[in-house]
């Protein structure tokens, strides 16, 4: 019998510490390569981490809510396996590393999880897509990962077998009290969709509340400054108090957005794709950015950079606080691509599962705060980026059209561009080109 030792993996971007939040093991349970034994929190994400041995749990060495530094040895598995056993889990390490929460990207050169090298033959469970991956998950769960459904065990649709539904969507629907099992599918291969579930739904959105709740009984409630909040704080008061923000707003005139998004929906090449004016906003910036470089840029005090390719990054309001996850090389991408890798990005920062190469290397961002009845505002910039745009709501107002006054579905597009890089009128003009687009996608179509 031999003991292994598991210590807290650099998970990617140099993270030198991390949380433990939650054990899904006990000691004298036994584990398998691949299963999830603790969930951490970085600076960036929560992020799971899977067994690289077979054996049982011998000690549990952190307690959840401690802080610890990478390298620090977590737990010990005992194994009772011979040479031939230990060479087989070997094999599967990087397997295992590559799974974790479906959050370690699959690119080539990217860094393995527990830091050995992974196999030449990486298996990947994304599909893809003209070379390109395209960002959703197959309906199979990862091996040795368990997915909790919504549908309780006296549901009628119960008997009727499984359900079909990704597991971000079972979370929504687990979020938002739906029975998965009483929700009509509406996917291509008989899933249960996102506006399936908000379709169910007693509530809109998993951010807004039905019930206001009651005044709790302590005074005072006191958060730890750490995680996510502290990594948003310092990137915040960096960026405020690095770059001279300068920030420009314009009203547009979005109706035939509108009737493009309609359009997209009904089509069968986007059926199963999650459309909105957001996909329609992604790709006005990406547009405007190839006519407006220097909006693209990162300020140093030696040189300014200006990046030819687009990292967009979006903006992501989660029940751990505000990531920007970003879309790489979004420029390449047709406006389904695009679509696909919102959804997913979108739906993967809401479950908490964002990895931090995910967070990493973005070069313009959109914040879309029109999702939460805001017209405008004036954005911080990301960290190192030199332009952030936000969209507002779109919604009926009267606008003038050749003389008349109509109803029209107007938005405010407010920007906010870093002015040791970015000058007045390059901004003016990219604005000019984003609102140019919301006005009038086919202009795509040049």
């Amino acid at each position: 019998m031999s003991v292994s030792h598991f210590t807290l993996p650099d998970v990617g971007e140099g993270l030198t510490e991390a949380e433990i939040v939650e054990w899904k093991v006990a000691p004298g349970d036994t584990v398998a390569i691949n299963q999830v034994l603790v969930e951490i929190e970085t600076a960036k994400s929560l992020v799971e981490l899977p067994s690289p041995f077979v054996g049982v749990v011998g000690e549990i060495l952190v307690q959840p809510g401690t802080m610890i530094d990478v390298g620090t040895i977590i737990i010990t598995i005992r194994s009772h396996g011979d040479a031939t056993d230990a060479a087989a889990g070997a094999g599967e390490i990087a397997d295992a590393a590559a799974d974790a929460s479906s959050t370690i990207t699959e690119e080539p050169g990217d860094k393995v999880l527990v830091g050995r090298a992974a196999p030449a033959t990486m298996p990947t469970r994304r599909q893809r897509h003209g070379g390109r991956a395209i960002a959703h998950e197959t309906l199979a769960p990862a091996p040795a990962r368990s997915t909790t459904a919504a549908v309780p065990a006296t549901s009628p649709a119960a008997s009727d077998g499984p359900v079909l539904a990704k597991p971000p969507i079972r979370k929504l629907a687990k979020d938002l009290g739906v029975e998965l099992g009483l929700v009509e599918a509406t996917g291509a291969v008989g899933d249960v969709t996102r506006e399936d579930v908000l379709r169910a739904a007693t509530q809109a959105s998993v951010f807004r509340n039905i019930q206001t709740p009651e005044w709790p009984v302590d005074r005072d409630e006191r958060i730890p400054v750490k995680g996510v909040r502290k990594a948003i704080a310092q990137a915040m008061v960096k960026s405020a108090f690095t770059a001279p923000h300068v920030s420009l707003f314009v009203d547009v005139d979005a109706t035939r957005t509108m009737e493009f998004v309609k359009r997209l929906k009904a089509s069968t090449d986007f059926a199963g794709v999650r459309v909105s004016p957001l996909l329609i906003m992604a790709k006005a910036m990406i547009w405007a950015v190839r006519r407006n470089p220097t909006v693209n840029s990162t300020f140093t005090d030696e040189e300014v950079i200006v990046r030819h390719y687009v990292n967009l990054g979006i903006a992501a309001a989660t029940p751990r606080g505000l990531i920007v996850p970003n879309i790489k090389e979004a420029q390449d991408m047709s406006l389904l691509e695009l679509a696909s890798a919102l959804e997913a990005l979108t739906l993967t920062a809401r479950d908490g599962k964002t990895s931090p190469a995910q967070t990493a290397n973005g070069t313009i961002t959109i914040t879309n705060i029109g999702v939460f009845g805001m017209d405008t505002g004036t954005p911080i910039l990301n960290s190192g980026e030199a332009g952030i745009v936000a969209l507002g709501t779109i919604k009926q107002k009267p606008w003038v059209v050749d003389g008349e006054v109509r109803a029209r579905f107007v938005t405010t597009i407010g920007a906010s561009f870093d002015h040791r890089v970015v000058d007045g009128d390059v901004a003016s003009r990219f604005l000019a080109d984003v609102a140019s687009i919301i006005e009038e996608p086919a202009l795509l179509l040049e």
